[in-house]
């Protein structure tokens, strides 16, 4: 069977949101994988974000990466807020709707570890179940007061030479957490795993 994605197009919140859906028919699981900031540059091409998708997709998943609003061929234009976790929001709600009764993992990168904690906890309140959730190098300083999810399992994985989200402001957020989670260090690694992509490979494999 060819392992390959194929383009769709997703109703989102200020329209259309383009998407790369890969659909496993024996899949027991699905996974969402969340981009980086877009101002800079960060769209679902990204190769941290191409590594998660096909990690997840190597273990079985049916997998869906997205482009947020005002990114490639996404309508609307950057928020940089909560709309882009509005945007995770349609595209979650799409793919639970394409594969229903699967279970939910989402994964982001970087800003994308913001939106993917931040889209946790809304679906958890919700009603909506979230198996894990996993976060690279994630901008947790973005999360202020959201409400976290309590019901996932939860990883974060950072790299200690960080030259875009500072180390130490990970390590505290974790610290600082109440609920149980597991915190990855990345030796002589920075922010976007230059060299490197075999060992992320290798963390997130296990933990899906």
């Amino acid at each position: 069977m060819l392992k390959r994605e194929q383009p769709v197009t997703l109703a989102g919140p200020c329209g259309a949101l383009e998407g790369l859906h890969y659909h496993d028919p024996d899949a027991s699981r699905l996974a969402l994988v969340c981009h980086p900031n877009p101002v800079k540059g960060g769209t679902m091409l990204n190769k941290v974000v191409s590594t998660l998708q096909r990690t997840a997709r190597d273990a079985g998943y049916s997998t869906l990466r997205f482009n947020y609003r005002g990114v490639g061929a996404s309508a609307g234009s950057h928020d940089m807020q909560m709309g882009e976790v509005d945007d995770a929001e349609a595209a979650a709600r799409w793919l639970l709707a394409e594969h229903p009764g699967k279970p939910l993992t989402l994964l982001g990168f970087s800003y994308g570890g913001f939106v993917a904690a931040a889209l946790a906890g809304r679906l958890e309140a919700a009603g909506v179940a979230v198996e894990r959730l996993l976060m690279v190098a994630p901008a947790v300083s973005r999360l202020g007061d959201a409400p976290l999810a309590q019901g996932c399992s939860m990883t974060i994985i950072q790299p200690d030479h960080d030259e875009v989200i500072e180390p130490q402001t990970v390590y505290d957020f974790s610290a600082a957490l109440t609920r149980p989670h597991e915190l990855l260090k990345v030796a002589e690694c920075g922010h976007f795993f230059h060299g490197k992509l075999v060992e992320l490979k290798e963390l997130v494999a296990p933990r899906l």
